[in-house]
């Protein structure tokens, strides 16, 4: 069997202009970078904003397993099936990072014959967007010690810092560190610490900026310490909100790509969904509406984390409405979900599905929350039987929906027909009465609580006090009416990874929160969640190396 890499190397690509031509971009809005991919001007997506805006399919899953689930595969190959049935769409998915690419995770850019391309540079540095904002936030970090060694003439206390610095890749050693050793002209000593670059605010506000002067303004609003009365020092007190933004202009610019069957997909910003808020760029998502009739975007990890996310915080800054929900599944990850091991997947279980879909169950049930029709993808393999699979009906069937059979990965477009087929069905009928789980006006604390009992079904929360007294300073400070951001395992809807299927009635432990003035929303910390992953026993790096002539082999 062809590898993912092995099969887009077989596919002759076309060229970035054509695929742009197909998507109703012209050859003079484009900045190529190479043969293959570009970014769009900026001034050619403001003068589409007027255009009247397609509709919004937003594409999740279950709580990821080793199995594996699908989810941007199921984008892409959702999206094909649609321009092939004379649809006009677009593809909006986040950029991948280094950290899980040489980590644990490998790529990002979907599998098999439902793949984005070129492969190997969207995994690797692409157009450099994400050394644009690892250096962005760097240079902060640099002007807060900068701005300690010559004085400190805004009174930060350099023990109140809370600007951390960045680094695209997986690296535990990084998490605390002292930095400024070495005497008196190196500055003074202090704690510090590094996040990956997706969890960094920086890509968060980079994501949620709607234009140069949105990005500049929520740059300057980011927070970086405090005085010792707890005022906030902003990054515009300390004027470097110009230089950072002048670090991210051309980043700003959504990047243009194709499928392997020539969609055109914008492949633009890239937080995590665990410990960030999970979703591809507002420029991408918006421009991508303006120019088809469709869009089918990604959110990242479970409906528990990046669809919850997408529509509780990117929805809502936009006041964007999606048409429909998919949620992504294997009958593989159902029955680890329902305990079996991985090395048991591929026996007939139907009693295993079955316990395991209550995983699959609760995310179409949270959705719906939402005011979403929900469809199911069901990504099919080989080892897949009729029983297992009729368990799975069953249980959509009792929540009135249907569980879509899908065999992109080895058929392309022609794997998803039904799947795209239902998703039409769903946007012509107009069902979609999209509103966020809470409101606006919530106190900070009950957002928490209303997300872990609405979505992980937990019995209640538990919030330090430590924890209690940011929170109602933030609150007192006009921050009340943000929407939070709950960084936790992807694995379980519980903060406990090894609780799979789903779990009620326990307690999510809120460990600390940070307050993202830029973005726009508070993070909860919770359980055990890192902000800078670490690599595991056998990252993937030791399997990835250079051919003699060029090639990089290993990569996936």
């Amino acid at each position: 069997m062809a590898t993912d890499i092995e099969i887009a190397r077989a596919t002759r690509l076309r060229p970035i202009a054509e695929i742009a031509a197909r998507a109703g971009i012209p050859a003079d809005a484009l900045e190529p970078y190479g043969r293959y991919k570009a970014k769009v001007g900026l001034d050619f997506v403001r003068s589409v904003e007027d255009r009247p805006e397609g509709a919004l399919v937003l594409v999740t899953g279950i709580n990821p397993t080793p199995a594996g689930e699908g989810k941007t595969t199921t984008t892409i190959g959702l999206g094909d099936a649609l321009n092939a049935l004379g649809q006009r769409t677009l593809i909006c998915l986040r950029e991948p990072s280094l950290g899980p690419c040489f980590g644990l995770k490998g790529g990002a850019t979907g599998g098999g014959r439902a793949q984005v391309a070129p492969m190997e540079e969207i995994n690797l540095h692409f157009t450099g967007d994400f050394h644009a904002i690892t250096a962005a936030n760097n240079l902060l970090a640099a002007m807060v010690d900068n701005h300690l060694y010559w004085g400190n003439e805004l009174g930060l206390d350099p023990r109140r810092i809370t600007w951390r610095r960045a680094i695209d890749m997986n690296d535990r050693a990084l998490r605390s560190i002292v930095t400024s050793l070495g005497g008196a002209a190196n500055g003074f000593p202090r704690e510090d610490g590094f996040d990956i670059t997706v969890a960094s605010e920086v890509m968060a506000v980079f994501c949620l900026a709607r234009d140069f002067d949105d990005l500049r303004d929520r740059l300057g609003r980011m927070v970086v310490g405090t005085r010792r009365d707890g005022s906030m020092v902003r990054a515009s007190d300390l004027k470097a909100d110009g230089a950072m933004a002048a670090l991210l202009r051309d980043a700003l610019q959504p990047n243009l790509v194709q499928t392997l069957e020539g969609s055109p997909a914008l492949v633009h910003g890239g937080p995590f969904a665990n410990i960030a808020h999970g979703c591809n760029s507002l420029q991408a998502t918006r421009l991508g509406m303006r120019l088809a009739d469709i869009v089918v975007t990604e959110a990242g990890f479970g409906a528990d984390l990046g669809g919850e996310k997408f529509l509780d915080i990117k929805c809502r800054v936009e006041k964007i409405a999606p048409s429909c929900a998919v949620v992504v599944a294997t009958l593989r990850a159902l029955k680890m979900h329902g305990g079996v091991a991985k090395s048991a997947l591929g026996r007939e279980d139907p009693a295993a599905v079955a316990r395991g879909v209550v995983n699959l169950v609760r995310h179409v049930e949270n959705m719906g929350k939402f005011g979403l029709p929900v469809l199911v993808a069901l990504n099919r393999f080989t080892s897949d039987t009729d029983a297992e699979i009729a368990v799975v009906q069953e249980a959509m069937a009792r929540l009135g929906t249907q569980a879509y059979l899908c065999t992109h990965w080895s058929d392309g477009a022609a794997g998803a027909t039904d799947l795209a087929r239902a998703v039409l069905e769903r946007i012509g009928a107009h069902t979609a009465r999209y509103h966020p789980l809470y409101p606006d006006e919530m106190k900070l604390a009950e957002k928490i609580r209303t997300i872990a009992r609405e979505i992980y079904r937990a019995a209640d929360v538990s919030l330090p006090p430590a924890v209690v007294k940011k929170l109602a300073a933030w609150e007192a400070a006009g921050f009340g009416h943000v929407p939070v951001c709950i960084a936790k395992t992807q694995y379980s809807f519980s903060a406990d990874p090894t609780q799979l299927g789903a779990p009620e009635g326990h307690v999510l432990p809120v460990r600390d929160v940070r307050l993202s003035a830029g973005a726009g929303f508070v993070v909860a910390i919770c359980g055990d969640i890192m902000t800078m992953p670490g690599l595991p026993r056998v990252p993937a790096a030791e399997a990835i190396s250079l051919s003699a002539d060029g090639l990089i082999d290993g990569l996936f």
